[in-house]
């Protein structure tokens, strides 16, 4: 048996995009539904982006969603870039009377489940065999299971925000879409660590072994990232060998990185993707399901 229901959007995908975007609706009275495949605990514990720029964060606090980024986040008003043993700082506050906000991807999505939850809306987690159909009809559906039901999700419109390996740009037939995908020779290695940051600001650093950055995730964990090959095998890099090669890169005088235990580590390639157009029919791509940019343009 299946189970009729409408709205007016339905967004595939409950990441930054697809909550962001539910968000927004809201507050202009449209009603949406959002359809996601992993559960609210995957989704909330995965960490990802942790840098927020200043109009991303100042849209947070527009949309109601900003009370615990702005008692918990971290506000930067400059980096370091370090090369040749110095240190640089650029004042973004001086430059641009802006500044970036450290508040980690996982929480902004938690505080936007909350702010959905407490609006009414429906985010349906742990949605199976999810797939868009009618797309280029006046009558979209999104179509899953959920607890055994079968579900048909009638749409005004389809907002994709699926991610890239996700359903909905694969869904487009074939010769609509042009895609444009250029692959970098490197990867970062990238670690979680349970480490109080050694800067109170990013610190980008150009070395002759390669790139380093020193990031954070709150007061005591730190995010920190190494250049290395795109298929560089993580097994080779025991946490001796990591801290040893960020101390060479990040080197400068009176100044040592603070190391502890790592929690997370492993290798991300660097890509730019996207694609045009962006929609079909009532369907549209958006987040990383319609363009890519690689964290080292981030």
């Amino acid at each position: 048996m299946t189970t009729r229901i409408r709205t007016k959007v339905g967004i595939i995908g409950a990441g930054p995009a697809g909550l962001v975007l539910s968000q927004l609706l809201h507050l202009q009275g449209i009603e949406s539904v959002v359809v996601e495949n992993c559960s609210r605990q995957h989704v909330e514990e995965r960490v990802r982006a942790g840098v927020l720029e200043q109009n991303t964060a100042d849209l947070l606090t527009q949309m109601g969603v900003g009370k615990r980024m702005e008692q918990e986040g971290l506000p930067h008003y400059g980096i370091e870039l370090r090369f040749n043993g110095r240190g640089h700082r650029i004042d973004f506050k001086g430059l641009t009377g802006k500044g970036i906000v450290i508040y980690p991807q996982n929480r902004v999505l938690n505080d936007l489940n909350e702010a959905r939850i407490a609006a009414g809306g429906q985010v349906v987690f742990e949605a199976q065999d999810v797939s868009v159909l009618d797309l280029a009809g006046p009558k979209p559906r999104i179509h899953y299971r959920k607890n055994g039901d079968e579900i048909d999700l009638s749409c005004d419109f389809i907002a994709g925000c699926d991610g890239f390996h996700g359903i909905c740009r694969s869904s487009i037939p074939s010769g609509v879409l042009t895609e444009y995908e250029r692959t970098y020779p490197f990867g970062w290695l990238g670690i979680l660590a349970e480490a109080p940051p050694a800067s109170d600001e990013l610190i980008y650093t150009l070395h002759e072994r390669g790139f380093a950055l020193l990031s954070m995730r709150s007061p005591a964990i730190s995010r920190l990232y190494l250049q290395c090959k795109p298929d560089e095998d993580i097994h080779h890099w025991n946490d001796e060998k990591i801290w040893q090669e960020l101390q060479t890169r990040m080197a400068v005088d009176d100044w040592k990185l603070t190391e502890g235990p790592i929690v997370q580590k492993g290798v991300t390639g660097m890509r730019s993707f996207v694609v045009e157009p962006m929609q079909y029919g009532r369907l549209f791509l958006a987040g990383d399901s319609a363009h890519i940019v690689p964290p080292t343009g981030a």
